[in-house]
């Protein structure tokens, strides 16, 4: 490639993307031989780019290694730059390969560790391990900060300052077995800590449902451990089986357990608020760039509009799972018991750039049907559940969020 068509290539690809960047911006024009253009026609701003211009030639006449200068990589990190500036972790530029791990499949499985990612403070933090992992039966929680990502096996030692999301997946997904040290900060702890892991086989289920006995009612229990495409399938069997027993006389009401559920599809967090929830109600609110709003309705008649519920969430509740406890809490439909949730209430726009690689924009976020935004703060729940340090609840380590959450519900019956 000539440096004439490279230039010509960078100038396209920045063009296109200040534009993707500009909120109601109609369509785009360029010149080749200019080096400014407007963000935004209802509040021009020329912008100058002659100084991105004359450090990349200064670079690729007097920089001394030459054999760095990868024009792709630079190209990649200025883009990844512009991004940066805005300040919003899950506003991402990802290069083709971070953007091929980043395409993984909410139903797929995978060798990594079994950690649902997000920030918290802007700081790399766990949202929640998922049940039975490595991760899980290392001791990892919701809320925990990854300080550190090592993998001595692959040449890793990566502190979490400024990393993206894509890339820490990248570092601590890997080779099945392959040993995996994580430095965490934990609230309850003084000092960071460091934690061993094992990569194993990831498959990431979506419902786990059980009948509980309690002071001779019967409860039907369903942890929700994300909302994946085929939770509204293992959901409706799970509704079926409760319909048939509803009427018994020893029947005492569903309990809901959104606990480390990181999200996932928003249909599937408004479907199963339809089964509790009268057909016309809003869950849930999406408000854009534009300040357009948009609002999800209950499409269906339940089968379970009339039977005691109760939902359990923590600190590791995120995003869906939010929306769901905050629609039925809203309409007094349920008793909400547990911690406050994680506070993920941003929508991020997948874009899929010419050269494979990928561009997330944050472009709105979630509101309750109140028009509450849950971002950053999460949802705070009807019953607060006070949860005693690790060293003080003894052999059996009692579930005290799951135990209240019976109480409620009993006290329902």
């Amino acid at each position: 490639m000539t440096r004439k068509e490279l230039l010509v290539k960078i100038r396209q690809l920045i063009l296109i993307l200040g534009v993707v960047l500009v909120a109601g911006y109609g369509g785009y024009r360029y010149g080749l031989s200019k080096a400014s253009f407007n963000f935004n026609a209802a509040n021009p701003e020329n912008v100058d780019l002659s100084n991105f211009w004359l450090v990349w030639n200064k670079l690729e006449n007097k920089y001394l290694n030459k054999d760095k200068l990868d024009t792709h990589e630079m190209v990649d990190g200025a883009i990844s730059g512009m991004v940066d500036s805005l300040d919003d972790p899950y506003t991402v530029y990802l290069p083709p390969d971070d953007n091929e791990v980043s395409q993984e499949n909410l139903t797929g499985s995978f060798g990594g560790v079994g950690i649902r990612l997000g920030y918290k403070d802007r700081q790399l933090a766990v949202i929640s391990p998922l049940k039975n992992t490595p991760a899980d039966k290392a001791g990892i929680e919701a809320g925990d900060y990854i300080l550190k990502i090592v993998d001595e096996d692959n040449g890793i030692d990566r502190t979490t300052e400024d990393i993206t999301l894509p890339e820490a997946v990248k570092l601590i997904r890997g080779e099945l077995g392959d040993k995996l040290t994580l430095t965490l900060s934990r609230q309850s702890r003084p000092e960071p800590f460091e934690v061993e892991i094992v990569r194993g086989e990831i498959e990431i289920p979506a419902l786990e449902t059980e009948w509980k006995s309690v002071e001779g009612k019967n409860i039907a229990y369903a942890h929700m451990l994300q909302f994946s495409e085929r939770m509204n399938s293992e959901w409706d069997k799970w509704v079926k089986e409760i319909n048939q027993r509803k009427n018994e006389e020893q029947f005492g009401g569903v309990v809901l357990d959104l606990r480390n559920n990181p999200g996932g599809y928003l249909y599937g967090a408004v479907y199963v608020a339809g089964e509790f929830l009268e057909k016309g109600k809003t869950v849930v609110w999406q408000e854009d760039y534009r300040g357009v709003k948009q609002k999800y309705e209950v499409e269906r008649s339940g089968g379970l509009l009339d039977v005691p519920l109760v939902v359990l969430v923590n600190n590791g509740s995120a995003s869906a799972s939010e929306i769901l406890a905050g629609a039925l809490s809203h309409y007094q439909r349920a008793t909400v018991v547990g911690q406050t949730t994680f506070g993920k209430g941003t929508i991020q726009e997948p874009d899929q750039l010419p050269n494979q690689a990928g561009l997330h924009i944050t472009t709105a976020h979630w509101l309750l049907p109140d028009e509450e935004s849950i971002n950053e703060d999460g949802f705070q729940p009807e019953v607060v559940v006070e949860l005693k340090e690790e060293e003080d609840q003894g052999e059996e380590n009692l579930d005290l969020i799951l135990e209240k959450g019976l109480e409620v519900i009993n006290e329902k019956n």
